[in-house]
């Protein structure tokens, strides 16, 4: 006994640390996917912002430059930002539409199709490409998020390692998953957030893919921990310390909730109608990014806060250094050219713009407060906070992951009450509307699970709730001659005739199929007996066998009909139990869930 305990428990070790392997493998290699996208974001906007336009937006404090600002003269060069996005446009749409067309847009929402869709499975080429369109169309002025194309190198790799070592379509979902989930953890150094967005972001309802949480929180952990021994530790954000201490500021925040759900549902139905726009456009798909380019251009030559990612326009929002006018025209310029930025074809990501869009419009409506009721809000910079998760959770049915990243990035954990306030509202107003259109209702309705839910389902009924629906049947014995049963047979309807000895005891069955072999046979009908046509290898069930056994059983089999004996004595036979009656009546019982439902 103590062998075969210790055999196994080695063999379960064993398992569990080739899982662990891969997905610490992975946590590297999205870790740094990270550094090395960052790396050429950084270099980008040194080399066409800072350079060929003199502009150098505002960082973070969690960030740096790796280079020293040039001499370039803004108020001499500014007008090269109306043309800069266009020029990365035309770039990044050769790219993307020469070697991987599926690169185009948002990354996550392209992540999210091939976990429901397509077994978790990426093309190799992908995070290559995105990585280096995403680059190109950030740091040349489009206005995008770096999520989208981290996502899309951690899972490629997760997806691109599970092939390789030849995995099922469900290992390779996760392996991707936990890719997305270390990708979007390191770049924003949240590390729990990204595990959580990685099985949060995947359901319109909240419904979290709880096998993947798991591996996704150790590949997270891993980039997050090689990405800040490259770029240093600490939030992304700063702020002060921020404490919530007086309910009556609730009040505002759910003011908060109603602006950012407006403004969240605008943002939406602005990205894809321009989306539509340039996807109906008859021109050709390598030129429709640089005309969406064009017109980012032009708004960011009167509004350059718009352009790029916009995280230093955050900053200063949280220690209160912008203006209500500067805030209001960031919140909309950012949807604007977020929508024809990656809406045209040109490739980033969504979180980023919509945590500036979020944080501009909470910092709009806390500063009104304060102005006219000073003494209730303590400071407007709390409100620039929520509403980044707010806005967020409006626009892509995350509450959860949503309150943790922010929380994560800004280092401000005193601000989860209202924060969950105010996403709780965002969701259930907005639950309609999200960013990523690739996003399911439920596992239901995901071909990821297809049957599972069913197998659940069929797994909380047994035989003994269906019993008035097991068919008495006619019993032949044993001993009776073939030319007995041709005179019983035209008298039944039966299909499937159970075998009893003379003890009434259940030996065997037969089907109407098995007598074709002897029904011709005239000279020997009083010579063959029951006994010899039936099968004594009977498949039974019994009245506590659960449903999802008994279609198990009918369908390896390919029979119609199964005998359902007693439990404690498989020789007595109560009667047979048809497929179609287990199938009509699992449908039954959904119709009556469905009905409690609404």
């Amino acid at each position: 006994m103590f062998n075969i305990t210790k055999t196994v428990n080695s063999s379960e070790i064993k398992i569990a640390g080739k899982w662990l392997f891969n997905f610490v493998l992975i946590g590297i290699i999205a870790g740094l996917g990270s550094i090395i996208f960052h790396y050429l974001c950084d270099l980008g906007m040194h080399f066409f912002l800072d350079l060929m336009a003199g502009y150098r937006p505002d960082l973070p404090t969690g960030e740096h430059h790796l280079l020293e600002p040039t001499e370039t003269s803004f108020e001499k060069w500014r007008w090269m930002l109306f043309f800069l996005p266009a020029l990365g446009g035309i770039f990044s749409g050769w790219l993307v539409y020469t070697f991987a067309p599926e690169a185009e847009g948002h990354g996550t929402d392209a992540a999210i199709e091939a976990y429901h869709f397509k077994g978790g499975f990426i093309r190799n080429r992908i995070p290559f490409i995105k990585t280096i369109a995403s680059a190109v169309t950030i740091t040349t002025g489009g206005s995008g998020g770096r999520e989208g194309p981290i996502a899309q190198i951690g899972a490629g790799f997760g997806s691109f390692l599970a092939t390789k070592l030849k995995l099922s379509d469900r290992e390779r979902r996760i392996m991707m998953a936990a890719g997305i989930g270390a990708g979007v953890g390191s770049i924003f150094r949240a590390p729990l957030a990204g595990a959580l967005f990685a099985a949060e972001v995947l359901y319109r309802d909240p419904e979290f893919e709880s096998e993947v949480i798991i591996p996704a929180g150790i590949s997270s952990v891993v980039a997050y921990c090689l990405f800040c021994l490259v770029f240093g530790w600490g939030s992304l954000f700063s702020s002060p310390n921020f404490v919530f201490q007086n309910p009556v500021e609730l009040g505002p925040y759910i003011v908060l909730a109603l602006v950012l759900v407006a403004f969240g549902v605008l943002y939406i139905k602005s990205f894809y109608k321009v989306t539509e726009i340039f996807h109906n456009l008859q021109v050709p798909n390598h030129i429709k990014p640089a005309i969406g380019g064009l017109v980012t251009g032009a708004i960011g030559f009167f509004l350059p806060y718009t352009l790029a990612f916009g995280y230093g326009m955050m900053q200063k929002a949280i220690f209160n250094e912008v203006s209500i006018t500067v805030l209001l025209f960031l919140a909309i310029g950012k949807i604007v050219t977020t929508s024809f930025s990656i809406g045209s074809g040109g490739s980033g990501g969504v979180f980023g713009p919509s945590v500036v869009i979020g944080g501009a419009l909470g910092g709009v409506v806390g500063k009104i407060f304060y102005e006219f009721f000073p003494n209730l809000i303590s400071n407007p910079g709390a409100f620039v906070i929520v509403g980044m998760a707010g806005f967020f959770t409006a626009v892509s049915n995350t509450p959860i992951s949503t309150i943790i990243f922010v929380s994560e990035m800004t280092n401000s954990y005193h601000l989860l009450l209202p924060s969950l306030l105010v996403c709780s509202i965002c969701y259930l107003v907005s639950q309609k509307w999200t960013i990523y259109q690739k996003q399911v209702k439920n596992k239901a309705a995901s071909p990821a699970h297809a049957g599972e839910i069913m197998m659940d389902i069929l797994q909380t009924m047994q035989i003994k709730d269906l019993m008035p629906l097991v068919k008495k049947v006619e019993c032949v014995e044993e001993k009776m001659t073939f030319s007995e049963f041709k005179e019983f047979f035209p008298s039944t309807k039966q299909h499937y005739f159970p075998v009893v000895n003379k003890e009434k005891k259940f030996i065997g069955i037969f089907s109407s199929t098995d007598i074709r072999e002897v029904i011709f046979t005239t000279h020997l009908e009083d010579l063959i007996v029951m006994n010899d046509i039936m099968t004594s290898n009977i498949i039974t069930i019994t009245p506590m066998d659960h449903l999802d056994t008994v279609l198990l059983k009918l369908t390896e089999k390919n029979i119609d009909a199964l005998p359902v004996v007693q439990e404690d004595d498989d020789e007595v036979l109560i009667g047979l139990i048809y497929r179609r009656d287990v199938i009509a009546y699992y449908n039954e019982h959904i119709k009556k869930i469905q009905t409690l439902e609404k």
